[in-house]
């Protein structure tokens, strides 16, 4: 069985109900805590490229986002989207979830879910 390494915040609903439909479908994972574990500037830009750009790994629709100045809300370059993130975990999509083959993906919906690892 292939294991899927999935990242987010332990108390995340989103990531609870990911966890649970791996769990309930025998797909193995590890979880990590982006808080706890803050996950490195390399492995970010790399999902940032596989999702087709920063605005699609960061989650704008959150609290956090809501709550930055604007003059954060515009960041030009990686290095300023790793400063974003370095300061603000919370930022990332939530769940990210990179599987064998290294294919990146964030959010969860059981029909994804269904689709992406039903050969797990």
């Amino acid at each position: 069985m292939k294991k899927v390494q999935l990242y987010g915040l332990q108390k995340c609903s989103t990531c609870v109900k990911a966890m649970a439909w791996l769990t309930q479908h025998g797909v193995a994972y590890q979880f990590s805590d982006y808080r706890e574990h803050p996950v490195d500037p390399g492995t970010l830009q790399s999902w940032a490229q596989a999702l087709g750009g920063w605005e699609k790994l960061a989650n704008r629709a959150s609290m956090t986002w809501r709550n930055l100045p604007e003059a954060q809300k515009s960041p030009e370059t990686p290095e300023a989207w790793l400063a974003l993130i370095a300061q603000f975990p919370a930022l990332i999509r939530r769940p990210v979830a990179v599987d064998a083959q290294g294919e990146v993906g964030v959010g969860f919906s059981e029909k994804k879910y269904s689709e992406r690892f039903s050969s797990c």
